[in-house]
């Protein structure tokens, strides 16, 4: 269904995309739609329905009916639906991946990697069933205790535009698995991601309504968080807008898991290894556009670095912009990152590399190429907010100490990196900063499936990681039940 036919960066048309309610493909109920951009054209690829209250009602109605029978459908055969979920997205990688490469604006082997990575998220989803039983255990004479976990009912994720495929199954494997129905938000500039998903889903067998997907912007986001029977939600997205969404929703007692940006910092040692430390930190900054929660943003340079800072050079100048790095994702942020890097050489750095102005012949969207700022202190915009794009910014310290006081000055908490050949230095620092994801000689520490994705400070709201066996917590809730089967005659620390 809705076959997208692209196979190249070619400009290629594409499907309204409508709401997936109850099993079935529905208009908004306002009537209201959107331009879907690709962003490396700068044209509509298509048109995406805006929903509204109304509409997430329905996808809730649709999630409440279904609820029950899925509930009751075993653990196993619930898994069973991932296990052909697996399947179709692996028959289907090559359209999953230059449909998100045309939504989204990444380039070929990062659109890939990012649904690799998905299929990954689905994988773990599917072992459930051999790790998430409960446990029993005889506590006292004739005693037994027992823990099982229970879906919470109606569950609701709001997911960003930089990973389509791949946040949503950040949520959907442990969410599902674990009896609960669920109503996605997908971000109104990426929709078809989403939209392939709910497809893929019906054809492996999930059962009508278990799967709702609402399309929307501000309106549907509010409606969702503050529906009364919608009893866990999941965001990502910036960090400002985490926490709009986390407030709202404690108010109302619900479960919340909101995730926000970050600053994260890479700090590089005087022994560090010169051509891995260039690859790797290149690698971080510019893979996505910089459009990553997980991007480099920041190197602490710690002494003497000048020569891994000429071999970045070397190897930024050398990205084919494009072909190594895709597009930014509107004009609106080209403009806000352009505004960081001239507001940064204004301020006294060194812009080392320019990305500003940087085109691609036959591809007129939007672009900024990638930069490294020299010399930028602390206090700069650049070197302290998040400029969510392809951009650099160099810091040099005198000591490691102070490279760890400047990162954890920072109000976020998502990653943090030592680049170093000395293990005694490694540890040092990784049991010093301030951040739930640290690397070693790691430029994007991106936990590994089963290992949860998580990070600290205000780069988090609520408790738990969204991903991992975290994740299958924060959908069910347990249940302890306390049993007596032996009448004894004397009394025990129970009775």
């Amino acid at each position: 269904m809705f076959p997208f036919a692209a196979r190249s960066y070619d400009f290629v048309p594409y499907v309204e995309c409508r709401n997936w309610i109850g099993g079935e493909w529905c208009a908004a109920a306002g009537g209201e739609e959107l331009e879907v951009i690709n962003p490396r054209h700068g044209r509509a690829m298509g048109r995406v329905v805006v929903s509204g209250a109304e509409d997430v009602e329905r996808a809730v109605a649709a999630a409440r009916a279904a609820f029950p029978g899925w509930r009751a459908t075993p653990l196993k055969d619930r898994a069973q639906v991932l296990y052909r979920l697996k399947q179709l997205m692996e028959r289907d990688l090559e359209e999953l991946t230059w449909l998100l490469s045309h939504e989204n604006g990444k380039v070929y082997g990062q659109a890939r990697g990012s649904v690799l990575k998905g299929i990954e998220c689905v994988e773990y989803g599917a072992s459930l069933p051999n790790i998430a039983q409960g446990t029993q255990l005889d506590v006292s004479r004739g005693i037994n205790c027992e823990v099982t976990y229970e879906p919470l009912g109606v569950c609701a994720g709001i997911v960003p535009f930089n990973f389509p495929t791949m946040v949503p199954l950040w949520m959907l494997p442990q969410a599902l698995v674990s009896g609960n129905t669920f109503v996605l938000k997908p971000s109104e500039q990426v929709p078809y991601g989403a939209m392939k998903l709910a497809t893929l889903f019906a054809e492996a067998g999930l059962p009508a309504g278990v799967l709702n997907v609402v399309n929307g912007t501000r309106a549907a986001v509010e409606a969702l968080v503050d529906h009364e029977e919608i009893r866990a939600v999941a965001f990502v997205g910036s960090t400002r807008v985490a926490r709009l969404v986390y407030a709202r929703g404690a108010k109302q007692g619900k479960r919340l898991l909101c995730l926000g940006g970050a600053k994260n910092h890479l700090i590089v040692a005087p022994d560090a290894d010169p051509e891995l430390t260039a690859e790797t930190v290149v690698a971080s900054s510019y893979g996505c556009a910089g459009q990553r929660c997980m991007a480099a943003s920041v190197m602490l340079a710690v002494g003497d670095v000048q020569g891994i800072i000429d071999r970045m050079v070397a190897r930024t100048q050398a990205m084919e912009l494009g072909g190594d790095m895709g597009a930014i994702i509107n004009p609106a942020a080209v403009e806000r990152i352009v505004g960081y890097i001239d507001a940064a050489e204004r301020a006294g750095a060194k812009v080392l590399v320019d990305g500003r102005g940087a085109r691609v012949a036959g591809a007129p969207g939007y672009w900024v190429g990638p930069t490294i700022l020299d010399h930028v202190t602390p206090e700069m915009p650049a070197a302290c907010e998040e400029i969510f794009g392809p951009v650099l910014s160099i810091v040099r310290t005198p000591s490691i100490d102070d490279a760890i006081a400047i990162e954890n000055s920072n109000p976020y908490g998502n990653a943090a990196a030592i680049f170093t050949t000395s293990g005694a230095v490694a540890r040092y620092v990784i049991e010093r900063v301030s951040a739930g994801m640290c690397g070693v000689n790691i430029g994007v520490p991106v936990p590994r499936e089963p290992f949860s994705f998580g990070g600290w400070n205000q780069s988090k709201f609520g408790h738990g990681d969204v991903t991992g066996y975290d994740g299958f917590r924060f959908w069910t809730r347990p249940r302890k039940v306390t049993s007596r089967w032996e009448i004894a005659k004397d009394a025990t620390w129970m009775s």
